[in-house]
């Protein structure tokens, strides 16, 4: 496959599976920010998750303060940021227009489908400051059906080839990064000074994180039990059957590429990157990360993350 290929099919999973999280995200912190500061609310949810979706630097270069409004535009529609809802659908569909015959019919139906949607939802929406709670309700549904049916159309009607592979890579990649950053903007920016890490966390508002990552119906299965901040990061870090922990990630991070490898006839750094990250997972355990610190597991984490893109970049998407 030429390199040009896997980087499209790589970044045209990214970009999707980006939409999805931004639709959550938002989601999340609309119910975070209803609250009264007794039950949750900081007053600084919005510039929570501009950090955690990493647009706060691009977001203050733009707006003078932080509000609800001017946040909602800039994640779901702004062209100035890159990584809005808009452009990932858009760059989404560039890539994939690119590497058309390398995707189904069904791929490139729903990511189309979502493109023209997208048209009617920035003339309803788009207009900078303005919230339709009801309409945007509507726009995060699709957001979240567009990325489900993308992800059902991959798993269910493409060939296990290399860029089957690719595509699945791309995802888990910017899966795993999204994980990361919302356990650990949650901890390091939206908990009140006076709050301990790991101390009694306020119920409402852990469970909105867990809402966002699709994941509140699989912690009352797996803990049986109320909301723990501790145990919220042992899903979402090392439980291996949590499809966003980072520990299911990276299993299958690592077997993605080594089917790559095999099907190329040669290992390479991200694959020996890959399983070095993974085996730290398998061999961590949830009082070991917080007694070494939460924040600094997360940010060394996603350190390592950047750089197995770097890897992939250079062993198979740079020409």
């Amino acid at each position: 496959m030429l390199s040009r290929t896997a980087d499209n099919l790589f970044w045209l999973a990214r970009y999707m599976e980006r939409a999805d999280f931004l639709a959550r995200l938002i989601e999340a912190t609309q119910r975070l920010s209803t609250l009264p500061t007794a039950y949750g609310g900081t007053g600084s949810e919005w510039e929570s998750t501009l950090n955690a979706a990493g647009a706060l630097e691009t977001y203050e270069l733009a707006f003078d303060k932080v509000t609800e409004g001017d946040a909602i535009h800039f994640l779901a529609f702004d062209s100035k940021n890159p990584s809005s809802i808009r452009n990932c659908i858009e760059l989404a569909r560039t890539n994939a227009r690119a590497v058309r015959t390398a995707l189904t019919i069904e791929m490139w139906q729903s990511i189309n489908t979502a493109w023209l949607e997208l048209k009617r939802f920035e003339t309803s929406l788009g207009a900078k400051g303005t919230i339709d709670r009801v309409e945007l309700s509507r726009f995060l549904d699709f957001v979240k059906k567009t990325s489900l049916d993308f992800d059902g159309s991959a798993n269910r009607t493409m060939l296990r080839n290399d860029a089957y592979w690719f595509s699945r890579l791309g995802l888990y990649v910017e899966r795993v990064d999204t994980t990361a950053r919302i356990l650990d903007v949650k901890y390091h920016v939206l908990l009140p000074e006076t709050e301990a890490v790991g101390g009694t966390i306020d119920y409402f508002q852990w469970t909105a994180i867990l809402r966002a990552v699709s994941a509140l119906t699989a912690y009352h299965w797996v803990y049986k039990g109320g909301v723990k901040p501790w145990l919220v990061a042992d899903l979402l870090i090392l439980r291996p059957e949590m499809p966003r922990s980072l520990h299911f990630c990276y299993d299958n991070i690592v077997r993605l590429l080594d089917a790559i490898a095999r099907a190329y006839g040669r290992q390479g750094p991200s694959q020996r990157h890959a399983r070095s990250v993974l085996s730290r997972l398998e061999n961590a355990s949830i009082k070991e990360i917080f007694e070494t610190g939460l924040h600094e597991f997360l940010t060394g984490f996603i350190e390592d993350n950047d750089r197995l893109g770097s890897n992939i970049a250079e062993q198979y998407l740079i020409d």
